[in-house]
């Protein structure tokens, strides 16, 4: 049997735990560990930022064929944000399907029009001089659905909120870039919410 000197073991133990710290991420700490994987649970669960819960619906919109959506109003200073939106609902209804998309709205069946509201930007993270790290953008649009006779179809308020953080940059460029893809997963994520909504609300009506 190979006798090994007692410090030689102690040495042998220092540089095995220097290796086994080498292969965790830069910054990953065990608390940070645990809120990923908070995260990760929450996402799983179908849980987004502000709580709304996706109800995945494999039905169409019930006696609704033909959907006409119109382009939104932008009551925020981002310009281009209602085209975004529209864009995005559009996409998402023929992504979808269960009704065909019209551009006359008296030929549709329901009829979605509304606003984009005031965008809100607020720092959300600091570096330890107090320079923001990375900022939290919230997106709220107003709809209003209305059926070919004149009733609305209600739209889960929920569905109607959002927000999303984007990373600071020194170059303005990279931070607009970063911006400009927060507006587009949130308008993405608005559009879905709204379709399930709907979706939702007339199944129960028939």
């Amino acid at each position: 049997m190979l006798w090994v000197p007692p410090m030689a073991m102690r040495g042998a133990f220092r540089l095995e735990s220097r290796r086994i710290a080498k292969r965790r991420p830069f910054g990953m700490r065990a608390g940070t560990l645990a809120r990923a994987a908070l995260l990760a649970a929450a996402v799983a669960s179908g849980a987004g930022c502000s709580g709304y819960r996706f109800v995945r619906s494999s039905e169409g919109l019930g006696p609704v064929q033909r959907v006409a959506i119109q382009t939104l109003q932008n009551n925020s200073y981002e310009p281009g944000l209602e085209v975004l939106v529209t864009d995005a609902l559009r996409r998402e209804f023929q992504r979808r399907g269960g009704a065909t998309l019209v551009a006359d709205p008296a030929q549709a069946d329901l009829v979605l029009a509304g606003s984009v509201l005031e965008l809100q930007t607020s720092a959300r993270s600091f570096s330890s001089i107090a320079f923001a790290l990375e900022y939290q953008v919230q997106m709220q649009i107003s709809l209003v659905a209305t059926r070919a006779d004149g009733s609305a179809v209600a739209i889960d308020p929920n569905a109607l909120f959002e927000w999303e953080l984007y990373l600071t940059s020194a170059d303005v460029e990279a931070e607009r870039r970063n911006r400009d893809e927060a507006l587009r997963r949130l308008a993405s994520v608005l559009a879905s919410r709204v379709r399930e909504s709907l979706a939702e609300r007339l199944a129960r009506s028939q």
